[in-house]
C-alpha cells in the first residue's frame, strides 16, 4: 500500500535514496500481527525523556512490538549511527526523535531507502529539504510555536509590573522545539509594548545547564524580573540560581515554561513558577495508533497534533498526581 506524497517536492537521489524507492511515496507496512520497531531516543537525562522512553516501553507488548531502544546520550551522530544499526537489526517501522533538525536527515533517508516507514515524535526535521507524506510518513507532536505564544499570551495577561525585562532560556540549539517556542513567545510578547527581552541564551534543555546560564545572566542583567524558559528542566535550575541569588521567584520574578512536569506544577503550587505549557511525553499509545493505521491503507496526516493544556496556579494541583 503506497502513500503519495502530501507536501513539498523530491529529494536528489544524491541525498541517498535508493532508486528501488519512489521518490514521491513513503515505504508501505504490511498488516501483522508483531513488529520489529525501532526507538531512537535522542537522550535520557531529564524526566520527560526518560518519560518518553517508558511509554513506548509500556506500549511494546499491547501493541505487538518487538521493541529496540537505543540512546544516543545526547549526541546527533550516535542518534544516527543507531538507526544505521536498527536498520541492520531489519526493523519493520522506526519511531525518531530527532535531536536537531538538519543532523538527523541522513537517518531519515536511510530508513527510507531501506523501505523502513519513519515517524517522526515530538521534533521533526528541517522541512526544506525533508517532508512528510514523502522522506518519513508523519510527524507527531506538538505545535511548539503555539506552546510559546500560549506561554507569551498568560504573561502579558498576568504580569502586573509596569515593565518585563525578560532573560530567555533556549533549549537544544538548531532543535525544532527551541526554534519554534521562540519564535511562538517572542513573536507575540513583543506585541506588547511593556516587554524588552534583554537576553536569549541555550540551556540545552537541562537543569544543570539552565542553572548556570541563569547564574551568568543574572550577573549582566540584575535588573530582570521574567525568565522564559523552553522548557520545566532549565526553569527549575533558574529557580535553584535565583534563589541562591536571593531573588524570589513568583514575587519579584515570574517564571514561564513549557512541559508540565511533576517539579514544574509543584513550583506553581509552592508559588515559584506562575505556568508551564503541557508537551506531553506520552507518546507510546499515539505511535501504537498510527502506525497500525497506516498499515491498514489509512491516509495519515502530514502531522498528527498533539493537544496540549496549561497549568497555572488554578489547576497545577488538580494534575499534579498524573506528570511525571
Amino acid at each position: 500500500m503506497k502513500r503519495r506524497i502530501l507536501l513539498g517536492s523530491a529529494i536528489a537521489l544524491g541525498m541517498g535514496l535508493s532508486a528501488g524507492v519512489s521518490m514521491a511515496e513513503t515505504p508501505p507496512l504490511e498488516v501483522k500481527d508483531t513488529y520489529r520497531v525501532g526507538f531512537a531516543q535522542m537522550e535520557s537525562n531529564n524526566p520527560w525523556r526518560i518519560a518518553e522512553t517508558k511509554s513506548f516501553h509500556d506500549t511494546a507488548e499491547s501493541c505487538g512490538w518487538e521493541l529496540i531502544a537505543t540512546d544516543a546520550a545526547g549526541s546527533a551522530a550516535k542518534q544516527v549511527a543507531d538507526v544505521d544499526s536498527m536498520i541492520a537489526q531489519g526493523i519493520d517501522v522506526l519511531f525518531l526523535p530527532p535531536r536537531e533538525e538538519k543532523p538527523l536527515l541522513p537517518a531519515v533517508m536511510k530508513a527510507k531507502a531501506a523501505g523502513i516507514p519513519t515517524f517522526l515524535v515530538d521534533r521533526s526535521v528541517d522541512e526544506a529539504v525533508a517532508q512528510p507524506g514523502e522522506h518519513f510518513v508523519a510527524f507527531l507532536g506538538s505545535d511548539f510555536i503555539e506552546q510559546g505564544e500560549r506561554a507569551a499570551d498568560w504573561l502579558s495577561a498576568n504580569f502586573s509590573g509596569d515593565k518585563g525585562i525578560i532573560v530567555e532560556l533556549e533549549g537544544t540549539t538548531g532543535s525544532s522545539p527551541a526554534n519554534d517556542r521562540k519564535k511562538g513567545f517572542d513573536d507575540k510578547i513583543l506585541q506588547d509594548d511593556r516587554f524588552e527581552i534583554v537576553a536569549s541564551q541555550t540551556g540545552d534543555f537541562a537543569r544543570d545547564m539552565g542553572r548556570q546560564v541563569m547564574e551568568t545572566l543574572l550577573q549582566a542583567h540584575p535588573e530582570v524580573n521574567v525568565v522564559y524558559a523552553h522548557n520545566d528542566e532549565m526553569a527549575i535550575g533558574a529557580i535553584q540560581a535565583l534563589e541562591l541569588a536571593g531573588r524570589k521567584p513568583g514575587e519579584d520574578i515570574t517564571i514561564v515554561s513549557i512541559d508540565g512536569t511533576r517539579d514544574a506544577l509543584q513550583a506553581i503550587i509552592d508559588g515559584k513558577m506562575g505556568v508551564t505549557v503541557e508537551s506531553s511525553p506520552f507518546f507510546g499509545p499515539l505511535a501504537c495508533d498510527v502506525m497500525k493505521r497506516y498499515a491498514a491503507g489509512e491516509e495519515i496526516p502530514g502531522w498528527v497534533k498533539v493537544e496540549d493544556r496549561v497549568f497555572t496556579i488554578d489547576n497545577a494541583a488538580d494534575h499534579i498526581d498524573e506528570a511525571y
